[in-house]
């Protein structure tokens, strides 16, 4: 009898997968579960005895599940997996794998997704609504002031007929754009690098809003860069992290804006200069900014994110949340339930689901 698959299911935070996995039959699949993330192998920062340390935990499996870009799969990491035939990943793209080693060496990698909901990127749409109206009412600062004994802390800001300022004007920055346009009657403004006012009048028919309101102006507004950092009042990142995007976000952008406005990412930390987004906000030049997402994850203990105290001696408020995004109970369970079936599938010589490569 030949002994069992090894299979590896990393990153799992809130153990979704696990009776999933541990529902398959013992005798063909012996299943390890790791829940604490690694340092990321390719990250400029990570030592070589971390590499080691995770070659040593990935090499003696088979097939390996992870969860979007957690632990990223270089070539390098890649060439140092002898035993890996089956590479099981989530969503429909992950930026993190390195596909065409992967395609390379043969081993096939397969996506998931939540087959029973058409939620897509609505989690991520509604987290970042609620860090942004977080952020405006002090919400979590309120939270901790009446839990340790202490009552109001500083003023909320009103939203209403202020200006949203969306970098990027996909489906995410739609979507918030016209939450916010709706429900606050915010005025939005949209800048990236190859958008067009038609696009934008475009995006406003498809998201069921006028191009323009009675007076003449347009429901997404395409403004210059410049424009969008100076004269938006809440300023949210909704780019995809490319070689271009990358760092597009500097000091020169962040010093544009006003003393009263709010900064979001829920994309991607490394769209910005980290360093600049650190040094602006120690120095108190805008009111807050709410941050899903960062350039190392998960935060190191160390990270100056953890230890700065954030809104105090002049240095502006700053909401924190651990990459919640796209992290929702229905979508992770839709998840696994693919990478199941897939394992299976590839255990029989079956046709793979949603193959990436």
């Amino acid at each position: 009898m030949s002994s069992p698959i090894k299979v590896a299911v990393l990153d799992d935070y809130q153990g979704i997968s696990e009776p999933k996995f541990r529902a398959l039959d013992p005798a063909k699949f012996e299943v390890s579960f790791f829940k604490d993330t690694l340092r990321p192998y390719n990250h400029p920062d990570t030592p070589q005895e971390v590499k080691d340390e995770l070659v040593a935990r990935l090499e003696p499996f088979t097939v390996i599940s992870t969860m979007r870009e957690r632990t990223p799969f270089t070539a390098e990491l890649i060439a140092r997996l002898p035993n890996l035939k089956l590479l099981l990943t989530t969503g429909n793209r992950n930026r993190g794998l390195d596909l065409d080693a992967f395609q390379a060496r043969g081993i096939p990698v397969a996506g998931a997704v939540d087959r029973n909901s058409s939620v897509g990127s609505e989690s991520t749409t509604e987290h970042c609504v609620a860090m942004i109206l977080a952020a405006a009412r002090n919400i979590a600062q309120d939270d901790l002031s009446v839990k340790t004994g202490g009552w109001q802390t500083v003023p909320a800001v009103a939203l209403g007929g202020k200006v949203f300022g969306t970098v990027g004007l996909g489906r995410l920055g739609t979507a918030v754009g016209r939450i916010m346009h709706l429900a606050f009657g915010m005025r939005v403004v949209a800048w990236s690098e190859n958008l067009t006012q038609e696009r934008a009048d475009e995006k406003a028919r498809e998201a069921g809003l006028p191009v323009e309101d009675a007076r003449g102006e347009k429901t997404f507004k395409v403004v210059s860069k410049e424009e969008l950092f100076r004269t938006a009042d809440v300023v949210s990142l909704q780019l995809v992290l490319s070689d271009r995007s990358r760092g597009c976000i500097t000091a020169k952008d962040l010093e544009l804006m006003k003393p009263t406005a709010i900064f979001v990412n829920t994309s991607r930390g490394p769209l910005v200069v980290e360093k600049d987004l650190l040094e602006v906000l120690e120095q108190g030049k805008i009111r807050a900014a709410a941050l899903d997402v960062f350039d190392l994850e998960p935060l190191p203990l160390d990270s100056r994110w953890r230890t700065t105290k954030w809104g105090e001696d002049g240095r502006s408020r700053v909401l924190l949340t651990p990459h919640m995004g796209y992290v929702e109970e229905a979508t992770l369970n839709g998840w696994y339930d693919m990478q199941v079936e897939n394992l299976l599938r590839w255990e029989k010589g079956e046709e793979l689901l949603l193959r990436l490569c």
